[in-house]
């Protein structure tokens, strides 16, 4: 539980508010991260699966590099897009807001985007990386929301990589950067398909009942007890 901090209650708030907000096609709210993937790969070759046996794989594997995923949710539609970088740097970070807000969302005329506070999320990398106009029109578009320190669970990608890492990266090695594009693109077509969303039903008036402690004046909490 984190120590009580207004810095930390009211980016929490924020953020809680902003998923309440009803769905709005043309200001939709999307849950962005990334996820750091080592490349693997077998050193022997795995055993495929006979009447009566599993498959098996060796626990030996070999390093080929890594990769980063970027990843945007949106929780009212349920649409999942993700986009495979060599490396997590403001360059990456500026080019793949730029293919958001223009191939995936471009009728949008604002996204509330919910992130946390790493270095290189700011309007500072699309300027460093994109032409001054080109930056200045993206940066206007975007509704910064950043989740508080310790408070990652705020952002529904969260859920997502957790969701992915079960059900991709736990059965395979990927040992290109190729190989995760077609494996977490087509996860992430399936499921957006489906439209699986996150039903967030957590509110304010809950945070300040459940989490009371973590505010620096908590709340009072009700007297459940029985009175005669």
């Amino acid at each position: 539980m984190p120590e009580p901090s207004g810095a930390f209650v009211a980016g929490m708030e924020d953020i809680i508010e902003v998923y309440h907000l009803p769905s709005d096609p043309t200001i939709p709210t999307l849950c962005f991260d990334e996820y750091g993937l080592a490349l693997t790969a077998d050193t022997h070759e795995p055993l495929p699966p006979r009447p009566g046996d599993v498959a098996k794989q060796d626990y030996e594997y070999s390093r080929e590099g890594s990769c980063t995923l970027f990843g945007a949710f949106e929780p009212h539609t349920g649409r999942r897009i993700i986009q495979v970088c060599e490396r997590r740097t403001r360059r990456e970070f500026a080019h793949v807001i730029k293919a958001l807000l223009t191939e995936h969302y471009p009728e949008a005329t604002r996204v509330r985007l919910v992130l946390d506070n790493l270095n290189i999320h700011t309007p500072g990398a699309l300027y460093e990386h994109l032409p001054a106009a080109e930056a200045r029109a993206l940066a206007r578009r975007i509704e910064w929301h950043f989740t508080p320190k310790h408070g990652s669970w705020l952002n529904m990608q969260e859920i997502e990589w957790a969701v992915l890492k079960r059900q991709v990266f736990k059965h395979q090695r990927l040992a290109t950067q190729a190989a995760v594009e077609q494996a977490v693109i087509a996860w992430a077509v399936e499921r957006t398909q489906r439209r699986v969303r996150v039903d967030w039903r957590f509110t304010v008036e809950d945070a300040r009942l459940t989490m009371h402690t973590c505010y620096p004046i908590p709340e009072r909490c009700p007297d459940t007890r029985s009175k005669s």
